[in-house]
């Protein structure tokens, strides 16, 4: 057990914070509100949009930052301190390569909203999910628009059967383009974000805004997408549904979160 100052408790939400039916267990709220009332700081660090990670604050009833799109979109209270896009040219490059070649909408994200080429099964789990409707558009139309507003998207989203996203994962491998990270964030979704953004670099920029160091923060996972994010903590904790490549990663393994895993280690493995 590590006895240690932590001052930032960041977490994913979708497979950490909440259970396999997105409810946010009382336990674990109880036990972030506890945190919040000694004046640790929370963040919400997700793939989400900001109106699905204010979703979650609200039903917590703490003020927290809100990491949105993986890293790329940043809130501190009503302050955007980071918004960094992929360049315009990659989603049409993405749309023509991939998403076209295997029958899929796309989903695409730009600050506040989320625009879809169309509707299939998994936007429609999506809008229950975060209780927000897309705009579905024409690629092309939308590429335009941005090119006159100087804007792009924070993120582009694959999502598919997960036999069709390792076949996905491998071609965007393939193709090595230089201005894009990738990862997944469910066997279901790859997420395609602007070259170096990811979780990670995010919070190390939330603790440079609030003057925290990196050591002080705990930070829980379930995902690829959160490996960059647990590196990045003092204490990184994984799920214990969590893939195993994060659970390699750190310090310590938690219940599942349908167990409440994000209380429980609260509770057991540190101590403030």
């Amino acid at each position: 057990m590590k006895f240690m100052k932590y001052s930032l408790i960041c977490t994913d939400i979708d497979g950490t914070l909440l259970d396999q039916n997105k409810v946010l267990l009382p336990q674990v709220k109880e036990a972030l509100k506890k945190e919040a009332d000694k004046g640790v700081k929370i963040a919400l660090v997700s793939g989400r949009m900001p109106a699905g990670v204010e979703l979650i604050e609200q039903e917590l009833g703490i003020s927290c930052v809100k990491v949105c799109h993986a890293g790329s979109y940043i809130l501190l209270g009503d302050q955007r301190i980071s918004n960094k896009y992929l360049p315009v040219e990659t989603l049409e490059k993405v749309y023509n390569t991939i998403a076209k070649a295997h029958g899929l909408q796309l989903w695409i994200f730009c600050e506040e909203t989320w625009y879809v080429t169309g509707i299939d099964k998994f936007i429609e789990k999506e809008i229950v999910d975060i209780k927000q409707q897309p705009i579905v558009v024409d690629i092309k139309d939308l590429v335009e628009q941005w090119k006159k507003e100087g804007k792009g998207p924070n993120k582009i989203l694959l999502a598919a059967d997960p036999e069709e996203i390792r076949i996905m994962y491998q071609e965007i491998e393939n193709y090595n383009w230089p201005e894009i990270d990738y990862a997944c964030s469910a066997d279901t979704f790859i997420e395609l974000l602007p070259k170096g953004i990811n979780k990670g670099e995010a919070v190390c920029e939330i603790c440079d805004r609030l003057g925290i160091k990196c050591e002080e923060v705990v930070a829980f996972g379930d995902h690829e997408l959160d490996i960059p994010l647990l590196e990045a903590a003092g204490i990184g904790i994984a799920m214990e549904n969590a893939i195993p490549e994060l659970k390699e990663k750190a310090d310590y393994v938690t219940k599942t979160n349908n167990e409440g895993g994000i209380a429980y280690a609260l509770e057991n493995y540190l101590a403030k």
